[in-house]
């Protein structure tokens, strides 16, 4: 009995490991991509019970696998470090949200600059399906790091797998984390199209009949490229 609690235990461990350096390359390669600068944005990565994010305020060069903040689900931290200051609409979107397994958090430039506007980003491109719906929502502001926040976000991200959050950044959640960082990445690039597409004037916006087409395509879709 023995032997096979160690063994659970060893694998455990490897899988917490695997999960640690694969946050350290997402988020190196956020930095990498423009779309954090500095200690901007994190990531987290469902555990099983446990969940882990990346500390505060330790830029990518800087940082480690074995840096990462393992927390429960009360947000009590268990061992060293400090959490994001983010951790609670990380740890409220695991919750609530039973299918991911990854979040994305960014400062992206364009992303960005449509959340200080307080704008959604529209049905433009059939792509913006792949955040979940006909649009990519946009929250109102709240104070970074409060329950407002998280409250805020949560409510963006009805039914969606991606959202700006207002004066602040952008979300993207995936079933791991290959697919948040995918869905960042993509949805920073819908962003800058529809920014380039308002400097030639009005886009055409699929309607929710087209949309809708495009989602029941979607299912099953998963780190592809675009079609």
């Amino acid at each position: 009995m023995t032997m096979v609690s160690n063994l659970h235990s060893a694998g455990a461990q490897q899988i917490e490991m695997a999960l640690r350096s694969q946050m350290l390359a997402a988020a190196r390669r956020l930095s990498e991509l423009g779309l954090n600068r500095g200690s901007t944005g994190n990531v987290s990565a469902r555990h099983g019970d446990t969940w882990l994010v990346t500390p505060s305020g330790v830029p990518p060069e800087e940082l480690a696998a074995d840096a990462m903040v393992a927390m429960d689900f009360t947000g009590k931290v268990s061992g060293a470090g400090k959490p994001s200051s983010e951790w609670r609409f990380h740890r409220d979107i695991l919750v609530a949200r039973p299918e991911v397994g990854g979040i994305v958090h960014t400062h992206s430039r364009f992303a960005t600059a449509f959340a200080c506007l307080h704008r959604d980003i529209p049905a433009f491109h059939y792509m913006i399906a792949m955040a979940g719906g006909d649009s990519i929502r946009c929250s109102p502001y709240a104070l970074f790091g409060t329950q407002e926040l998280s409250d805020h976000a949560l409510k963006a991200l009805k039914d969606r797998k991606a959202c700006l959050l207002g004066n602040h950044g952008m979300i993207a959640l995936g079933a791991d984390l290959a697919d948040a960082l995918a869905l960042a990445i993509e949805v920073e690039s819908l962003c800058e199209q529809y920014w380039s597409a308002l400097q030639l004037g009005a886009p055409n916006i699929l309607c929710a009949s087209e949309m809708a087409e495009v989602i029941e395509k979607f299912k099953g879709y998963r780190r592809q490229g675009r079609a």
